[in-house]
């Protein structure tokens, strides 16, 4: 078979990159991590405007190439349903889905004022008005999935498609010292203590910082 391989950008700043790799990581995938120009447009756009349509993850896997976050979780899940990458139980699965879709399609004021930026750590962050409510609606989701399911992880004893998607939030709430009732804070510094992300972690604080000056307005 040919190479599997997962087109990344910036480790440091790249919120949809972590997601896809984590991904990957959970389905048990062998791949060879393909890091694109940071000075390509599509992964500007990616750090800059944080979508999720453009074609960074990208992962090539034999005849098949999927971009699309999701698509690749939902890829990934057919090929290695015994991953777990989403719960058995129907309607855990069918909440785990919605409030993955949530995370990828939503948030947009979070994403612009508490930009992914891993090797950053502030003491205290004022973060603006609009983001507030992303924020509350983050710790919303957090507890009923907590309180739902029994933790440590949101959908029970082992990490989903879920935890991928919200583990560059917890990264996030850890840079700019965003507060977090105690459950919340044990949950966030699971993901952060998750060995996938500690890897992850290692290889953005030896990444260069030649895109020291993206502009991203707060």
């Amino acid at each position: 078979m040919a190479q599997t391989t997962l087109t990344i950008s910036s480790k440091n700043y790249s919120s949809w990159s972590l997601r896809g790799w984590l991904l990957c990581k959970m389905a048990g995938l062998e791949f060879i991590e393909r890091p694109v120009d940071i000075d390509d447009a599509n992964a500007r756009r990616e750090l800059l405007l944080l979508s999720p349509s453009v074609l960074v993850p990208r992962l090539t896997h034999g005849k098949v190439t999927v971009w699309d976050t999701l698509a690749i979780a939902e890829y990934l899940n057919e090929i290695a349903p015994r991953a777990g990458l989403l719960p058995e139980d129907i309607a855990a699965r069918a909440h785990c889905r919605a409030v993955s879709g949530e995370m990828h399609s939503g948030f947009y004021n979070l994403r612009s004022a508490l930009p992914m930026n891993i090797k950053a750590q502030h003491e205290s962050f004022k973060v603006f008005s609009g983001a507030k409510p992303d924020i509350e609606r983050i710790r919303a989701i957090w507890s009923e999935c907590l309180d739902a399911y029994g933790g440590p992880y949101l959908f029970g004893k082992a990490p989903t498609v879920a935890d991928a998607m919200y583990a560059p939030v917890c990264s996030r709430f850890r840079t700019y010292a965003v507060e977090l009732e105690p459950e919340l804070a044990a949950y966030r510094d699971l993901i952060l203590d998750w060995p996938l992300v500690q890897e992850w972690t290692r290889g953005a604080l030896v990444e260069a910082d030649e895109i020291i000056e993206l502009e991203v307005e707060f």
